[in-house]
């Protein structure tokens, strides 16, 4: 049974960090993994992704720079650490696993083609 599942978030104040853990399971093919998130009355966007094969990283411009994302056990594990955390980050943030993932010049953040499953999803409260 193929599982993805995310643990992590929680409240906290402005310029604080996060650190957002996933587990997927089950999977029998090389995939790409990555963080999405959905703000209230807002459309799900990229986060950060790890791509399949080489492993290539990409971030939303709204993130790069604060936020990273790291994996281990050949991304079965995947991590978001999240620093200097902005009211804007507030939204429910979902894991996903899928065929491919890469930067979106067009939405300037990762887009994921083929997503085999997401996530129950971890909301992330930042506080001004």
């Amino acid at each position: 049974e193929v599982q993805v599942v995310e643990s992590g978030g929680g409240l906290v104040q402005a310029g604080g960090s996060l650190r957002l853990s996933c587990v997927a399971s089950g999977f029998t093919f090389d995939y790409a993994i990555g963080w999405f998130r959905q703000a209230p009355g807002k459309d799900r966007e990229g986060v950060s992704c790890i791509d399949r094969g080489d492993g290539d990283l990409s971030y939303g411009d709204s993130v790069k720079g604060r936020f990273t994302i790291t994996s281990d056990n050949g991304k079965r594990e995947v991590y978001l650490q999240m620093n200097n955390l902005k009211p804007e980050d507030t939204a429910v943030y979902f894991c996903a696993v899928g065929r491919t993932c890469a930067y979106s010049t067009s939405y300037r953040f990762p887009l994921m083609q083929g997503v085999e499953r997401w996530g129950q999803g971890t909301l992330v409260t930042v506080s001004s």
